[in-house]
């Protein structure tokens, strides 16, 4: 997230980066999405296994995305060498509108298929209809995060972050490889469920 950036934390715009802009929104919001994804799917499974009912589940789920999704945006700034109230600073406001949307995209596209709210682990439509609500948060989302990137918000205040700080040992997981384990947990559940 922070690698291979100059820009300082106010970000410099990033309007007119044309196929750049492109690709920073596209990597901010998987970045974003990964981190919520996480949250989703550890929320719904501990609501269906705990046979929690819909707005709980929605509950539950909406509170470990922003957790898991702010922890994600936290660790290359911790790493980085910032201290814990900086990023916490920095992180609020770089993701909470992509998150917020996000989640009320994903939530109420659980909440419109059929079954998916009240489904258990061993129903295929809770693995799909959880794959579905998060390509078509994703979708939603990057718009969000290309506008905030353009006017120099987002994750585009989080590049650079830490420039002359020292560096922490903490151990950031690369965002294709989650994303990589996000989707072949959620088809190996759908074809474990279907089976």
């Amino acid at each position: 997230m922070t690698a291979g950036h100059d820009e300082g934390p106010g970000g410099g715009s990033h309007a007119g980066h044309g196929g750049a802009g492109v690709s920073m929104a596209a990597a901010a919001t998987l970045h974003c999405l990964t981190g919520c994804a996480i949250g989703e799917i550890v929320g719904m499974m501990i609501s269906a296994g705990a046979g929690l009912g819909n707005a709980a589940s929605i509950v539950v789920a909406v509170a470990l995305s922003f957790v898991f999704g702010y922890t994600l945006s936290s660790l290359p700034l911790l790493a980085a060498g910032l201290p814990v109230r900086a990023v916490l600073g920095l992180v609020l406001a770089a993701d909470t509108l992509s998150i917020a949307t996000m989640e009320a995209v994903d939530n109420t596209v659980e909440a419109v298929v059929p079954g998916a709210l009240n489904a258990m682990l061993s129903d295929a439509i809770f693995w799909w209809s959880l794959l579905l609500s998060l390509v078509v948060a994703y979708a939603a989302a990057f718009p969000v995060n290309r506008w905030l990137l353009a006017r120099g918000k987002g994750h585009a205040i989080t590049h650079g972050a830490g420039a002359g700080a020292r560096p922490r040992r903490i151990p950031v997981p690369a965002t294709a490889t989650l994303a990589v384990g996000l989707v072949a947990l959620l088809l190996g559940g759908w074809l474990g469920a279907a089976g």
